[in-house]
């Protein structure tokens, strides 16, 4: 099983941890909404360390 750990403390620690999602999602193809709209498996792969999947298709973040 992995766990991570991730910590946000104050105002730098808000931002750095919205461009860590920001960059997460991105990668993974999947958009603001929590829909996926990529296009490679490869995305695909290990996408359940950072998101789960929700009713109606909706990935949510785990963290």
């Amino acid at each position: 099983m992995r766990e991570i750990v991730h910590i946000q403390g104050g105002q730098c620690g808000n931002q750095i941890g919205a461009k860590f999602w920001e960059v997460v999602s991105d990668e993974h193809g999947v958009d603001p909404t929590g829909t996926y709209h990529g296009d490679s498996d490869l995305q695909l792969e290990r996408i359940n360390v950072y998101f789960n999947e929700a009713t109606g298709g909706e990935a949510l973040d785990t963290l």
